[in-house]
């Protein structure tokens, strides 16, 4: 029974954000950062819309990266007990859509960010600037390393 609730305490400690007052956009946005992706937006859509607060918006340069972006911004949201209520469009992987609630990310292919144009047809949201990195006050330098822990499937 103790190793039952040893392994719990890991468990929870591991899903604790290292700085739980880090927005969920700004999350999904390190995660996406992490598998190379580009042209990262966000988008603040309170008062624009009632269905979300944030659209975060970003292109991968193939199939494979899009599906691996959506993956990683999906795996590091689980560790903040965030779960998408729906993920759209992952076989494809021209436009991953995952709704998180009052999150929604978008992951592009090129040629689909650019046909689609969301920046454009949500004009009226303010574009939340993204902090740099360092400036975040995040534990890794640059140039370091870290071990990312394995994942299960």
């Amino acid at each position: 029974m103790r190793e039952c609730f040893l392994e719990k305490v890991v468990d929870i400690q591991n899903k604790v954000s290292p700085d739980e007052s880090q927005p969920t956009w700004l999350t999904a946005v390190r995660a996406a950062e992490s598998k190379k992706a580009t042209d990262i937006r966000v988008l603040n859509l309170a008062g624009v819309t009632s269905f979300a607060d944030y659209f975060v918006i970003c292109t991968g340069a193939n199939s494979k990266q899009v599906q691996a972006i959506a993956d990683e911004v999906g795996w590091q949201l689980k560790q903040l007990n965030e779960h998408p209520i729906s993920v759209e469009g992952y076989n494809q992987a021209e436009w991953i859509l995952a709704d998180y609630g009052d999150l929604l990310v978008h992951v592009f292919s090129t040629k689909a960010r650019e046909y689609y144009g969301l920046e454009r047809l949500w004009r009226t949201a303010k574009t939340v600037p993204v902090p740099d990195e360092a400036a975040a006050g995040s534990p890794v330098e640059a140039g370091s390393s870290t071990v990312s822990p394995a994942r299960e499937g």
